[in-house]
């Protein structure tokens, strides 16, 4: 699975954004690994450190999403950082935290099921395990 295709599919739909390589390249600096991807491993680190592990488990798990907002996108991710991906798109870092609370908790279940991210994650499925233990 594409998680990068999808998360730019994803908020671009919720930006009016359709040009693919401006976004893929601000979500590379907003949540990339250094090599095309999307950094799961510190994705979830993020979600566990803010305190925000119930909802981190609502969408790995196989119920419903609980929502998410844009205040806790800005928490999550930095008012900085938001800002900067804002600005790299064309547009107001409440409309992008918005976006991004549709797609990260959308991100997030697509790629596990039972509590437990799939197979080729690499480091991310080690670091939930240790994060699972918490709830």
């Amino acid at each position: 699975m594409d998680i990068m295709k999808l998360l730019i599919e994803t908020v671009g739909a919720k930006l009016g954004i359709g040009n693919t390589d401006m976004l893929s390249g601000a979500l590379q600096s907003l949540l990339g690994d250094g090599s095309g991807g999307i950094d799961i491993a510190a994705l979830v680190q993020k979600f566990s450190g803010g305190g925000m592990e119930g909802l981190l488990s609502s969408f790995l798990g196989d119920g419903a999403n609980e929502p998410m907002d844009a205040t806790q996108v800005t928490e999550l991710l930095g008012q900085d950082k938001l800002s900067k991906f804002a600005s790299d798109v064309g547009v107001e870092p409440d409309s992008a935290a918005n976006a991004l609370s549709d797609a990260l908790p959308q991100l997030l279940d697509k790629i596990s099921t039972g509590g437990q991210l799939m197979d080729g994650l690499g480091d991310a499925k080690g670091l939930l395990g240790g994060i699972g233990k918490l709830f």
